[in-house]
């Protein structure tokens, strides 16, 4: 490890009460064990650091040498290694770490929670059991939702209707205040449908039939071309910005909420494109499907392919 490497990770834990490295940051774990810790935390404090190990390799391999821990996530508080995801989960059962954060366990506020009346007639319709259907309400580290039937576990928090009940984990119901739950019908088949207002921007997959439909409706958008100059001189779709450094300095000046659209060959590199735009503040971000070789197979087959 590098002496800047090291006095950089030493001024990020003198400079914060708590630090969690993690991969991925306290909106979006990308890992469960960092997810778990984050949701251990929640349960405690408002606010603390965080530091993405994913978004510098250098800070990653460093940190390990730094607190001689082997794995991510990795606390410190007040300046000082606490440990990883066994250790924190361990001593949050125990009690020890009310005493190394200084505080007790945050109350859990009960959420509010909408039901349609045909969520709620599909509930019933599917419930076996006496009386109003008791649903559990599942929410992952990922924001991934779950719907079963349960009765209430220990420690549950219980969120009363006039004709359901739902039971959840207290780290689901911090996730779930104003979350609303409808039942939709399409040409698929009928599935309940979840909007949470919670939940943080994600990247959209956009398929080309509705990029060509937006761009024909003179959609306000941004599509920005992730590819090398030299993929782009093959083929290129009309309209779009090649993400160069003139390309670059193009996105960095437009406002957060503005429509973006990024493509690239087959859609993984601008899928990481749209991925870090989210982490530049940008709120309605999309990656086109199949990337440019699913626009020339499905909207434009002038556009060569390679």
């Amino acid at each position: 490890m590098s002496d800047q490497i090291h006095e950089q990770l030493k001024s990020l834990v003198e400079s914060h009460p708590v630090v969690l490295f993690m991969k991925g940051d306290r909106q979006a774990p990308q890992c469960g064990f960092s997810a778990r810790v984050v949701e251990i935390l929640d349960e405690y404090l408002p606010e603390y650091a965080t530091v993405n190990v994913l978004a510098d390799p250098a800070v990653r391999s460093g940190i390990k040498e730094f607190s001689s821990w082997p794995t991510i996530p990795q606390l410190y508080v007040n300046a000082k290694f606490v440990g990883g995801c066994d250790i924190v989960t361990e001593m949050s059962q125990n009690g020890e770490l009310d005493d190394v954060l200084g505080m007790k366990r945050a109350e859990v506020p009960v959420p509010e929670v909408f039901v349609s009346d045909a969520a709620l007639e599909k509930l019933t319709h599917f419930y076996d059991g006496e009386g109003a259907p008791t649903v559990r309400l599942e929410i992952g580290p990922q924001w991934q939702y779950g719907l079963d039937f349960s009765e209430p576990r220990p420690k549950d928090v219980v969120v009363e209707g006039t004709a359901w009940r739902f039971v959840m984990s207290r780290a689901a119901a911090r996730k779930a205040d104003g979350l609303k739950i409808d039942f939709v019908e399409s040409a698929e088949g009928g599935g309940f449908k979840i909007d949470n207002p919670n939940e943080p921007a994600r990247v959209n997959q956009l398929m080309p039939e509705e990029l060509k439909a937006w761009m024909d409706g003179n959609k306000p958008v941004e599509v920005f071309d992730v590819r090398t100059p030299e993929e782009r001189a093959t083929a290129s779709i009309v309209g779009t910005t090649l993400l160069d450094e003139a390309g670059a300095k193009r996105l960095e000046a437009l406002e957060r909420d503005v429509t973006l659209v990024f493509h690239c060959h087959h859609g993984g590199r601008s899928q990481r494109a749209a991925q870090q735009a989210l982490q530049l503040g940008f709120t309605d971000v999309h990656n086109l499907a199949g990337g440019i070789d699913g626009w020339s197979q499905r909207v434009d087959d002038t556009v060569p392919r390679y």
